[in-house]
Order: C-alpha cells, then structure tokens, then sequence
C-alpha cells in the first residue's frame, strides 16, 4: 500500500469513526449496527478480539505475551477509526447536552423513538422466534420495566467508581449491533454526566471512564462474541427485553424531571412527531445494515 493509499485510506477510517461515533452519541443508535451498514463490522470485532487478547495478557503480566498478541491488531484499522470516534464525541457532546437541558421532551422523544425501532431491529434478528425466546423478553422487559421504576433519576455528582462501571457497560455495545452504549448509560443514569464530563473537559472521570472502558473490552469482549456465536438467539432476545423495559425512562412525558414515573403529555405534538422520525431513521439504517451484512466485508488491500 503507497503512502497515498494509506494516508487516504486513514482518512475515510476517520470519517466512518465519526460516523460511528455521532451513533454512539445518541441513545438508540447502535455503533455496531452503523459499522455493518459501513461494511467493516466482522473487521471491527475481529480487531476488538485480537486486542482483548493482548490487554488479558497485559493483566496476568505477561509482558511478552502482550507484545506478541499486540502485533496480531490490526493497528492501521482501528486508531484512525478510534481517532474518528473521539473528535465525534467531543464535537457531538455539547450539542446534545444543551438540547437535554432546553428541550427535555423533544429529546425524550427522539430518543423513544430510536430506542423503540432497535427494539423492532433486534427482533428482527432473531433466527428463531420459540416460546423460549418470547418468554425472556417478557420476563426481562418486566423485570427491567418494574426496576427503573425505583430508579430517582439520573445519577447526581457520581463517583468514580460510577465512571468506571460506566465505561465497563457501555463498551460492549461495540459489539452488539441493535443496542447503543449510550443507552446503557441512559438506563443506568449516568448519560447526562458522562456528556458533562466530555463537554467541560473533564479529564480525570473521562480518564476513568476510559480506563473502565479498557477493562470491559478485556473482560467482555470474547464473551459476548462467544455468547454470540453459540446463544445467539437467547442473547438477542435479552436484548430485546432490556430495550422494550428501558423505554420506561425514555417516557417523552415523566411526572417531574427527576423521576421515572409516568404522566400524561400535555403537548404532544412535535415530541410524537420526533418518536416517528426517530423510529424511521433507526429501520432506515437497520435496513441498510441487513444489505451490507449479507455481502462480503471489503478488506483494504495490504500489499
């Protein structure tokens, strides 16, 4: 590969980061599931499995170990993409956050709608659909329905032990096209702190969240590609569960702003207008998704 391929090669691996991080961003949209409509999902997992092997090296401190399964990243493929995501993050973050604080119900919409076309996306990549697969989305959508009910809202002046945990949970939705990391961290309140943390520069919880990040890419990657690969319908339909029960908080219409119960809306017309948009541009991707993954995935020339 010439210096001019590589370099323009780096720069379109930019590009879908940023691509795959403006998803990321959002709640609903699943950074997998942009990089199968990109074509470079397998890549992307192959990358993500190659490099968890070398940081569970890392941990059991064999340094050698390491290095050698270090060279086995495909390098060239994930730090330009990476690059891509971050300078999406960092330019996203403080235009989601001052939407959050002036038009709480208008996002709220638009979130319930990605949220509820993922549900639909996922279900749609269920290979079989037995009474076992229906009964685990019902008993965890009720499960997770009835807890976030208990839930007093977004998490106020989180420590970073929350962080942490944070970027442990929200990594593994790289893996898992039809559930978005920002989702989980809507779910587990810790969405409109993170975006403070990205917007105000925070560096020592971004810091953290990072290093949590890491950790749940160690311990977790091979899992769920293996859960995956072997349980893939069971997994599918946890998913499926934990999305339908999680759109309690995504409610357009809370009673208060600081809880999880439920009300009437008072205006509901540009927020129902949003759950439709939202919907649409979630199948509209899922769409395209379900072409790119049934053809081959382009592998960049290493000549």
């Amino acid at each position: 590969m010439t210096a001019t391929t590589s370099a323009r090669y780096a720069a379109g691996q930019v590009v879908r980061g940023f691509v795959m991080g403006a998803a990321d961003v959002v709640p609903g949209v699943s950074g997998g599931t942009v990089a199968l409509v990109l074509g470079i999902y397998q890549r992307l997992i192959d990358t993500i499995r190659s490099g968890a092997r070398a940081l569970g090296r890392l941990a059991r401190a064999d340094l050698r170990g390491a290095l050698s399964r270090a060279r086995d990243v495909d390098w060239a493929f994930i730090v330009p993409l990476v690059v891509g995501i971050l300078i999406s993050v960092v330019t996203l973050a403080s235009v989601i956050r001052n939407q959050l604080e002036d038009n709480p119900e208008e996002m709220a919409g638009i979130f319930f709608g990605l949220v509820g076309a993922s549900t639909v996306f996922a279900w749609r990549l269920l290979s079989e659909r037995s009474s076992q697969q229906l009964t685990v989305i019902a008993v965890i959508a009720l499960i997770v329905f009835v807890a976030l009910g208990w839930q007093a809202g977004p998490v106020a002046d989180p420590s970073p032990l929350a962080f942490l945990a944070a970027g442990m949970v929200a990594i593994c939705a790289m893996i898992l096209p039809g559930i978005s990391g920002s989702f989980l961290l809507l779910m587990l309140g810790m969405y409109g702190a993170v975006i403070e943390v990205v917007d105000d520069r925070i560096l020592a919880d971004a810091a953290v969240f990072a290093i949590g990040a890491v950790i749940g890419l160690a311990l977790f990657s091979t899992v769920l590609d293996r859960m995956l690969r072997h349980h893939h319908d069971t997994m599918i339909a946890g998913l499926i569960g934990l999305m339908a029960g999680s759109l309690r908080v995504l409610w357009p219409w809370p009673d208060g702003t600081d809880t999880a119960n439920l009300a009437s809306p008072t205006d509901p017309l540009i927020p129902v207008l949003l759950v439709v948009a939202g919907f649409v541009v979630v199948m509209v991707i899922g769409r395209l998704g379900r072409r790119s993954h049934q053809s081959p995935t382009p592998v960049a020339s290493s000549q």
